[in-house]
C-alpha cells in the first residue's frame, strides 16, 4: 500500500511541476478538464494517497529498528 501511496504522490507532484513550469495540467488535459468527473475522482485519489503518506513520516523503518537490536 505504501508503494502505491507514494507513486501516486509523485504523479502529483510531477503533475505540478507541469502546472507551475509550464502552465499544463496533465492530468486534466487526459480527462477532460479540471472539472471534469473522472479528472476530480483522480485528483482526489491522489490527495488522499498524500494523506496516507503523511503516516510515513512518523513510522520506524524496520531496517533501523533491527540495527538498534544489533547493538544491543
Amino acid at each position: 500500500m505504501d508503494r502505491y501511496a507514494l507513486v501516486l504522490v509523485i504523479i502529483g507532484a510531477l503533475n505540478w511541476l507541469l502546472v507551475g513550469l509550464f502552465r499544463y495540467d496533465l492530468v486534466a488535459n487526459l480527462f477532460g478538464g479540471h472539472t471534469a468527473p473522472f479528472s476530480r475522482i483522480v485528483y482526489s485519489v491522489i490527495g488522499l494517497a498524500g494523506v496516507y503518506c503523511i503516516s510515513l513520516l512518523f513510522r520506524e523503518r524496520q531496517g533501523e529498528a533491527h540495527k538498534d537490536e544489533v547493538k544491543e
